[in-house]
């Protein structure tokens, strides 16, 4: 799940000027992926890392994976574009990126403020297990999280579960519960490319096994009126994302792309003292979502076969 860049593609993407991006709408626009897929594809075995990537994203028992892009990080800087021009290409050789937040940019930042509620994005406490957008009928496919700067008193290891592999060890009764559209969370306001509010929401949406969102957030159980036998089977869930969750700490420059449909994903508390830790130094992420192709697949293929 760890994908480390060979050096001889580290150095050639350190030569090679991406363009600044255009968007058509809240999308990455098909000129600016055209343009990036073309000259990636020429760097040297770029289009060996983008099949693994999306042989990690997709096969069976996979849909995530971490690209070790700290060299490119350290070599560029973070500051000028450049580095951020290059994560975007990586992220449109898996969908197309987007932004689902007109007032945002395409990257949303997630810093650290103190300040705020301490199970959010940008607060300092544990962000519980979760998938984006839970509560819009059409969520981004995957989400991806681009590390500038991990926490510097080493809290903050993000965590990973198989949503899939969770439900499928839950009773058959329970399954059926969590088919229900029982389930309230968030609010819907000024969104762009997700469809229509979703509320309330079953977390099981009646695809095949192993197909489709699980839709859950725990804070849904805390934040939603429930009969009893639905927050006992969401509460159920909740235990096995946890026995099966997997846990690691993102470095400067890691690249996380997590498949919503397969994967959920939180982080466990920053290590305390936040509040000593000057604003320019504390943790930051940049978050992309990204939406899939009709096709699904890789775009390197759609290349050799179009």
């Amino acid at each position: 799940m760890f994908i480390d860049i060979p050096s001889e593609l580290e150095d050639a993407l350190i030569d090679l000027p991406l363009p600044p991006w255009d968007l058509d709408g809240s999308a990455l626009a098909q000129s600016t992926i055209e343009r990036y897929q073309t000259d990636l594809a020429a760097a040297p075995r770029f289009e060996e890392i983008a099949a693994t990537l999306h042989h990690a994203l997709t096969r069976e028992g996979g849909g995530y994976a971490v690209l070790r892009l700290g060299n490119l990080a350290k070599a560029l800087g973070t500051d000028d574009g450049r580095f951020l021009r290059l994560a975007t290409g990586f992220a449109a050789e898996v969908a197309v990126p987007f932004s689902p937040f007109p007032r945002w940019p395409l990257w949303k930042d997630i810093g650290v403020k103190v300040d705020k509620d301490p199970g959010r994005s940008s607060g300092i406490g544990y962000n519980a297990l979760h998938m984006d957008l839970v509560n819009a009928s059409l969520p981004p496919d995957f989400t991806t999280l681009l590390c500038l700067r991990p926490d510097p008193l080493g809290g903050g290891l993000s965590i990973l579960s198989d949503a899939h592999a969770a439900v499928e060890r839950l009773s058959k009764d329970c399954r059926t519960l969590l088919t229900k559209p029982a389930y309230h969370y968030g609010t819907f306001f000024d969104l762009h490319g997700v469809g229509e509010e979703y509320k309330p929401f079953p977390v099981l949406d009646g695809s095949d096994p192993g197909e489709g969102f699980v839709r859950f957030t725990a804070k849904m159980l805390e934040r939603s009126q429930l009969a009893t036998a639905h927050a006992h089977a969401a509460q159920e869930l909740a235990a096995e994302l946890v026995r099966g969750q997997v846990s690691f700490m993102l470095q400067a420059g890691d690249y996380l792309i997590v498949n919503q449909r397969r994967f959920l994903h939180g982080r466990e508390a920053l290590h305390s003292g936040q509040d000593s830790v000057a604003v320019p130094d504390r943790r930051l992420l940049l978050q992309l979502f990204l939406r899939a192709r009709a096709d699904n697949g890789p775009a390197r293929s759609r290349r050799r076969h179009p």
